[in-house]
């Protein structure tokens, strides 16, 4: 594909979606340097087979921001993130289909018995994700109370912080070992590829390209 001098940044997040997602950079022929497989390295940035293209490591939640803002011009982030910040400079083209999971409402299981979510009109949540809860809930004319955490969620209504929380969920094995029990899905998460809206109106052939590309991966699996 026709390619450009300038750098081509790709934003990944760290922790279980990289597993994931990098037999998909793998086939679509990047191949980062050897230290990025080193469990002891501390670089954040990675050289890759491309000469102008290099790989970003960073938080899931940062790798909208990082497109966003055009400090990488494609990345993968998962919907999660997506519906939070809803940035207008990010657009996400291709569903990648790894990293599925939910975002749910949960409760005590003891809550849950007697609990009836049609009548709520107020409620206190911890979340990880205040701009998505809040709207989910307004969308049902009910007020939501958002406190915000950023891990430790499910500790929460045993604390006595909240009676609830919004929170990712994948297998609900961390529910249920805290006495947590489903109640709502708000949204089922995957993990997309985002690319900078300015980047691909300047620099088409390229970032277009790599998009093309990534949709042979998936159209080969």
């Amino acid at each position: 594909m026709q390619t450009s001098n300038e750098p081509l940044v790709i934003a990944l997040p760290k922790g279980r979606i990289l597993d994931e997602v990098m037999p998909l950079i793998r086939r679509a022929g990047i191949e980062p340097e050897p230290a990025f497989d080193d469990p002891g390295s501390r670089l954040l940035r990675f050289a890759t087979n491309h000469p102008h293209i290099s790989i970003v490591r960073v938080r899931s939640f940062d790798v909208a921001t990082f497109v966003a803002f055009g400090a990488a011009q494609i990345g993968v982030a998962g919907n999660d993130v997506l519906l939070e910040f809803d940035y207008a400079e990010v657009y996400a083209p291709l569903d990648l289909g790894i990293g599925r999971c939910r975002l749910m409402v949960a409760e005590p299981a003891e809550l849950r018995r007697t609990d009836d979510p049609g009548r709520w009109s107020h409620v206190r949540v911890a979340t990880k994700y205040p701009g998505v809860t809040q709207r989910y809930f307004a969308a049902r004319g009910v007020q939501a109370e958002c406190i915000k955490l950023n891990g430790a969620m499910e500790l929460a209504p045993s604390l006595g912080l909240c009676r609830r929380i919004v929170d990712l969920v994948s297998t609900g094995a961390t529910l249920k070992a805290n006495g947590l029990v489903e109640v709502e899905t708000i949204a089922h998460v995957t993990s997309r590829l985002v690319v900078n809206r300015a980047a691909l109106k300047t620099r088409p052939a390229e970032v277009g390209g790599w998009i093309r590309r990534f949709q042979e991966v998936l159209d080969a699996a």
